[in-house]
Protein backbone atom coordinates (compact mmCIF):
# COMPACT_ATOMS: atom_id res chain seq x y z
CA UNK A 1 0.00 0.00 0.00
CA UNK A 2 1.60 3.35 -0.98
CA UNK A 3 2.48 5.30 1.95
CA UNK A 4 -0.45 8.26 1.14
CA UNK A 5 -2.75 5.79 0.86
CA UNK A 6 -2.61 4.33 4.34
CA UNK A 7 -2.71 8.35 5.32
CA UNK A 8 -5.86 9.38 3.35
CA UNK A 9 -7.66 6.81 4.82
CA UNK A 10 -6.87 7.76 8.71
CA UNK A 11 -8.27 11.68 7.45
CA UNK A 12 -10.99 10.52 5.90
CA UNK A 13 -12.06 8.48 9.23
CA UNK A 14 -10.67 11.64 11.15
CA UNK A 15 -12.72 14.20 9.38
CA UNK A 16 -16.02 12.32 9.88
CA UNK A 17 -17.43 14.28 13.23
CA UNK A 18 -14.38 14.82 15.15
CA UNK A 19 -15.03 18.40 16.44
CA UNK A 20 -18.44 16.70 17.45
CA UNK A 21 -16.69 14.27 19.58
CA UNK A 22 -14.07 16.33 21.49
CA UNK A 23 -16.89 18.85 22.27
CA UNK A 24 -18.22 15.41 23.83
CA UNK A 25 -15.35 14.35 25.52
CA UNK A 26 -13.89 17.37 26.50
CA UNK A 27 -16.45 19.92 26.53
CA UNK A 28 -16.69 23.34 24.23
CA UNK A 29 -13.87 25.06 23.63
CA UNK A 30 -14.43 27.78 25.94
CA UNK A 31 -14.99 24.74 28.90
CA UNK A 32 -11.58 23.53 28.04
CA UNK A 33 -9.76 26.79 27.74
CA UNK A 34 -11.00 27.21 31.79
CA UNK A 35 -9.28 24.10 32.73
CA UNK A 36 -6.10 24.54 31.27
CA UNK A 37 -6.19 28.23 32.38
CA UNK A 38 -6.22 26.95 35.53
CA UNK A 39 -2.78 25.59 35.69
CA UNK A 40 -1.47 24.86 31.92
CA UNK A 41 1.47 22.71 33.13
CA UNK A 42 -0.99 20.51 34.85
CA UNK A 43 -2.27 19.67 31.41
CA UNK A 44 0.39 17.95 30.25
CA UNK A 45 0.09 15.26 33.24
CA UNK A 46 2.60 12.43 33.15
CA UNK A 47 4.59 14.54 30.48
CA UNK A 48 5.66 17.66 32.75
CA UNK A 49 8.98 15.80 34.13
CA UNK A 50 10.49 15.82 30.66
CA UNK A 51 9.81 20.01 29.77
CA UNK A 52 12.04 22.01 30.82
CA UNK A 53 11.95 25.74 30.67
CA UNK A 54 9.82 26.15 27.51
CA UNK A 55 10.10 30.17 26.98
CA UNK A 56 10.91 30.84 23.58
CA UNK A 57 11.42 26.89 22.19
CA UNK A 58 10.26 26.19 18.97
CA UNK A 59 7.97 23.06 19.89
CA UNK A 60 6.39 20.64 17.01
CA UNK A 61 3.51 18.99 18.21
CA UNK A 62 3.27 15.72 15.73
CA UNK A 63 -0.12 14.49 15.43
CA UNK A 64 -1.57 17.12 18.20
CA UNK A 65 -5.01 16.23 17.74
CA UNK A 66 -7.59 18.64 19.55
CA UNK A 67 -4.63 21.24 20.23
CA UNK A 68 -4.84 19.76 24.44
CA UNK A 69 -1.35 19.60 24.55
CA UNK A 70 -0.46 22.66 22.38
CA UNK A 71 -2.15 24.92 24.46
CA UNK A 72 -0.49 24.68 27.24
CA UNK A 73 2.64 24.29 25.69
CA UNK A 74 1.88 27.80 24.14
CA UNK A 75 0.88 29.04 27.13
CA UNK A 76 4.13 28.21 29.22
CA UNK A 77 5.81 30.30 26.29
CA UNK A 78 6.56 28.05 23.92
CA UNK A 79 6.54 28.80 19.95
CA UNK A 80 3.94 25.87 18.93
CA UNK A 81 3.24 24.10 15.57
CA UNK A 82 0.93 21.37 15.63
CA UNK A 83 0.92 18.68 12.41
CA UNK A 84 -1.66 16.60 12.21
CA UNK A 85 -4.38 15.12 9.66
CA UNK A 86 -7.96 16.39 10.62
CA UNK A 87 -9.53 19.88 10.12
CA UNK A 88 -12.17 18.76 12.23
CA UNK A 89 -8.82 18.44 14.80
CA UNK A 90 -7.71 22.05 13.54
CA UNK A 91 -11.12 23.57 14.11
CA UNK A 92 -11.23 22.64 17.91
CA UNK A 93 -7.76 23.16 18.67
CA UNK A 94 -7.54 26.85 17.17
CA UNK A 95 -10.71 27.42 19.01
CA UNK A 96 -9.12 26.75 22.05
CA UNK A 97 -6.41 28.46 21.54
CA UNK A 98 -8.52 31.62 21.40
CA UNK A 99 -10.67 30.99 23.87
CA UNK A 100 -6.99 31.09 26.14
CA UNK A 101 -5.60 34.19 24.15
CA UNK A 102 -3.04 32.50 23.11
CA UNK A 103 -1.78 31.07 19.19
CA UNK A 104 -0.73 27.98 17.77
CA UNK A 105 0.34 27.18 14.15
CA UNK A 106 -1.68 24.23 13.44
CA UNK A 107 -0.56 22.43 9.53
CA UNK A 108 -2.98 20.16 8.14
CA UNK A 109 -1.69 17.25 6.06
CA UNK A 110 0.24 14.10 6.10
CA UNK A 111 3.29 13.97 8.23
CA UNK A 112 5.06 12.08 5.88
CA UNK A 113 4.87 15.18 3.54
CA UNK A 114 6.52 17.84 6.43
CA UNK A 115 8.51 20.38 4.21
CA UNK A 116 11.66 19.46 6.09
CA UNK A 117 13.36 21.71 3.62
CA UNK A 118 11.47 24.62 5.45
CA UNK A 119 11.40 23.04 8.55
CA UNK A 120 15.21 21.45 8.79
CA UNK A 121 16.98 21.72 12.16
CA UNK A 122 13.94 24.34 13.40
CA UNK A 123 12.49 22.84 16.82
CA UNK A 124 13.86 22.48 20.15
CA UNK A 125 11.08 19.83 20.98
CA UNK A 126 9.44 17.24 19.32
CA UNK A 127 6.47 16.52 21.26
CA UNK A 128 4.17 12.85 20.54
CA UNK A 129 1.66 11.70 22.44
CA UNK A 130 -2.03 10.09 22.94
CA UNK A 131 -1.34 6.76 20.61
CA UNK A 132 -0.20 8.03 17.39
CA UNK A 133 2.52 5.25 15.92
CA UNK A 134 0.26 3.12 14.92
CA UNK A 135 -0.96 5.39 12.28
CA UNK A 136 2.50 4.75 10.23
CA UNK A 137 3.43 2.23 8.22
CA UNK A 138 6.89 3.01 8.24
CA UNK A 139 8.11 3.96 11.74
CA UNK A 140 11.98 4.54 10.28
CA UNK A 141 10.42 6.98 7.55
CA UNK A 142 8.80 8.99 10.53
CA UNK A 143 11.73 8.83 12.36
CA UNK A 144 13.65 10.16 10.10
CA UNK A 145 11.40 13.22 9.53
CA UNK A 146 11.29 13.95 12.80
CA UNK A 147 15.43 13.62 13.07
CA UNK A 148 15.95 16.43 9.83
CA UNK A 149 13.47 18.82 11.82
CA UNK A 150 14.98 19.05 15.17
CA UNK A 151 17.78 21.12 16.22
CA UNK A 152 20.78 19.81 17.15
CA UNK A 153 20.41 19.86 20.85
CA UNK A 154 17.03 19.03 20.87
CA UNK A 155 15.00 16.50 22.39
CA UNK A 156 12.13 14.65 21.40
CA UNK A 157 9.39 13.08 23.84
CA UNK A 158 7.47 10.34 22.44
CA UNK A 159 4.85 8.92 24.32
CA UNK A 160 2.35 6.07 23.30
CA UNK A 161 0.61 3.42 24.20
CA UNK A 162 2.50 0.32 25.35
CA UNK A 163 2.59 -2.21 22.73
CA UNK A 164 1.57 -4.66 25.40
CA UNK A 165 -1.73 -3.03 26.19
CA UNK A 166 -2.74 -4.30 22.11
CA UNK A 167 -2.51 -8.06 23.59
CA UNK A 168 -4.86 -8.05 26.99
CA UNK A 169 -8.79 -8.05 26.81
CA UNK A 170 -10.58 -6.56 29.01
CA UNK A 171 -10.36 -9.68 30.82
CA UNK A 172 -6.67 -9.21 31.07
CA UNK A 173 -6.66 -12.13 29.18
CA UNK A 174 -3.55 -12.45 26.60
CA UNK A 175 -4.25 -12.00 23.23
CA UNK A 176 -1.06 -13.27 20.51
CA UNK A 177 -1.02 -10.67 18.79
CA UNK A 178 2.77 -8.74 19.75
CA UNK A 179 4.50 -9.78 16.72
CA UNK A 180 1.83 -9.10 13.95
CA UNK A 181 3.26 -7.03 11.38
CA UNK A 182 -0.15 -6.59 9.01
CA UNK A 183 -2.01 -3.70 8.56
CA UNK A 184 -5.39 -3.81 10.53
CA UNK A 185 -8.55 -2.13 9.72
CA UNK A 186 -10.26 -0.96 13.04
CA UNK A 187 -12.82 1.02 14.52
CA UNK A 188 -11.96 4.96 14.95
CA UNK A 189 -11.47 5.36 18.80
CA UNK A 190 -14.27 7.98 19.33
CA UNK A 191 -17.08 5.81 17.38
CA UNK A 192 -18.49 4.48 20.81
CA UNK A 193 -19.11 8.00 21.51
CA UNK A 194 -22.02 8.07 19.40
CA UNK A 195 -25.07 6.12 19.18
CA UNK A 196 -25.64 2.71 18.08
CA UNK A 197 -27.57 3.66 14.65
CA UNK A 198 -24.97 6.28 14.31
CA UNK A 199 -22.03 4.30 14.30
CA UNK A 200 -22.71 2.25 11.10
CA UNK A 201 -21.75 5.49 9.11
CA UNK A 202 -17.93 5.82 10.65
CA UNK A 203 -15.33 4.45 8.36
CA UNK A 204 -12.42 2.01 10.25
CA UNK A 205 -8.74 3.73 10.40
CA UNK A 206 -5.71 1.47 8.82
CA UNK A 207 -3.19 0.48 11.92
CA UNK A 208 0.15 -0.76 11.89
CA UNK A 209 1.30 -1.69 15.02
CA UNK A 210 4.79 -2.19 16.22
CA UNK A 211 6.49 -4.21 19.12
CA UNK A 212 9.12 -2.23 21.63
CA UNK A 213 12.02 -3.72 19.60
CA UNK A 214 10.75 -2.03 16.69
CA UNK A 215 10.31 1.37 18.39
CA UNK A 216 13.30 1.64 20.27
CA UNK A 217 15.29 0.51 17.28
CA UNK A 218 14.15 3.11 14.76
CA UNK A 219 14.52 5.57 17.26
CA UNK A 220 18.49 4.58 17.68
CA UNK A 221 18.97 3.38 14.17
CA UNK A 222 17.89 7.02 12.75
CA UNK A 223 20.61 8.81 14.75
CA UNK A 224 18.98 9.94 17.85
CA UNK A 225 20.39 9.34 21.73
CA UNK A 226 18.07 7.58 23.73
CA UNK A 227 18.19 8.93 27.37
CA UNK A 228 15.30 7.30 28.55
CA UNK A 229 12.14 4.52 27.90
CA UNK A 230 9.58 4.68 31.43
CA UNK A 231 6.79 2.60 31.43
CA UNK A 232 3.70 3.96 32.82
CA UNK A 233 0.95 1.71 34.94
CA UNK A 234 -2.69 1.41 33.87
CA UNK A 235 -4.70 4.34 33.78
CA UNK A 236 -6.36 3.64 37.17
CA UNK A 237 -3.16 2.52 38.91
CA UNK A 238 -3.02 -1.35 37.16
CA UNK A 239 0.15 -3.34 37.68
CA UNK A 240 0.45 -3.38 33.84
CA UNK A 241 2.04 -1.50 31.32
CA UNK A 242 -0.15 0.79 29.25
CA UNK A 243 1.80 3.42 28.40
CA UNK A 244 5.74 4.57 27.98
CA UNK A 245 7.41 7.52 26.98
CA UNK A 246 11.01 7.60 25.58
CA UNK A 247 13.05 10.94 26.00
CA UNK A 248 15.68 11.22 23.22
CA UNK A 249 17.83 13.78 21.87
CA UNK A 250 20.06 14.49 18.54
Amino acid sequence: MPLNEKSWINKNAWEYRAYEFWNKRDGSPKDKAKEILKNPRASLKKHQEYFGELDGMNVANICGSNGRKAVPLSLLGANVTVFDISEENRKYALELADCTNTDIDYVVGDVYDIDVNKYRNHFDILYLEGGVLHYFNDIHQLMEILFLILTDGGKMILSDYHPLKRCINSDLKYIPSYFDKELHNEDISYKQFFKEQEQQYFTDVSLRFYTVGEIINSVISTGFNLHRFDEHRGWDGENIPWEFTILASK
